[in-house]
């Protein structure tokens, strides 16, 4: 026989003893599982040797010390770079396409992103709104 309780299928189960009288057993076989909660909006991904961050939390940026990195920007343009060493930086502002050397296939960075180049990463950069960016090598 089942029943539901809080909208929870319970099965009960005659189950025989050694004393020869049936007990009842009552089993729940669903039950809730705690809740997980990711931060979308916060999870790095890598693609094309790329890691990019979005919008990382600013307790983040504040451990990182972002706020003191130099500041770098530029208009609209399309230009090619080469990172002689590892490059951090957090995009105030724009939207740029950057496609490293060799690959049909570029990667979308904007405003509030935290992004790191590898050392040694030739690219292009296809800036389509301006960027103002905090920097920081090594």
């Amino acid at each position: 026989m089942a029943s539901i309780v809080n909208g929870f299928s319970l099965l009960n189960l005659k189950q025989p003893t050694s004393l020869s009288k049936p007990r009842n057993l009552s089993l729940n076989f669903a039950k809730r599982a705690p809740s997980l909660q990711i931060r979308a909006d916060s999870m790095a991904t890598e693609r094309l040797g790329i890691k990019v961050e979005k919008n990382p939390p600013e307790s983040k940026l504040t451990e990182l010390g972002v706020r003191q990195w130099p500041k770098w920007g530029c208009g609209p343009s399309k230009f090619p770079w080469t990172y002689s060493d590892k490059e951090t930086c957090y995009l105030l502002e724009g939207k740029v396409k950057v496609t490293p050397a060799g690959s049909d296939e570029g990667v979308e960075i904007g405003a509030g992103d935290l992004v790191v180049f590898p050392a040694g990463m030739s690219c292009t950069w296809d800036v389509s709104i301006a960027v103002d960016k905090h920097y920081k090598f090594g």
